[in-house]
């Protein structure tokens, strides 16, 4: 599997997102443009440290669960279930959000050290590898989403 640490791997999904455009319309699922890269960005600021989120103790045991199977799975399911602090339904500056993105994506090739947390709200306690794993797969969901 493409790892969001490699440099090259790296700079696939930065040219992915380089091809999204205002017009870009999703083959599955609600969500616009610019509020499937809002949402993208959620999840790395998690990692980062940047955002925090309290989940009830009935999620965490289930979240454990769901992290197995979704590490598991080559590629993340179409119309997957997202948490509601993800959801987007506002409208968001498609420029500014884009750019916002690709410097985040941009700082995993720094390597692990970004990661500032080892505990994911939802999936508890996670690895450097399960972290790359996830964003990885998370990010691929999304762009192959809007065709890219």
């Amino acid at each position: 599997m493409a790892s969001i640490f490699n440099p090259n791997d790296n700079q696939d999904l930065i040219n992915r997102i380089n091809q999204l455009s205002p017009e870009s319309k999703p083959q599955w699922g609600k969500m616009t443009v610019d509020q499937m890269m809002s949402h993208c960005i959620a999840p790395i600021d998690i990692a980062f440290g940047n955002l925090h989120l309290k989940v009830n103790f009935f999620f965490s045991l289930l979240g454990k669960m769901i992290k197995n199977k979704l590490i598991k799975e080559p590629e993340l399911k179409k119309n997957s279930p997202t948490a509601p602090d993800f959801i987007r339904k506002g409208t968001y500056d498609f420029d500014k959000t884009k750019l916002e993105l690709i410097e985040k994506v941009q700082m995993f090739k720094d390597g692990t050290q970004v990661i500032k947390t080892d505990r994911h709200p939802l999936f508890g306690k996670m690895s450097s590898e399960e972290w790359d794993n996830l964003q990885w797969k998370h990010l691929d969901h999304h762009l192959r989403q809007f065709g890219v």
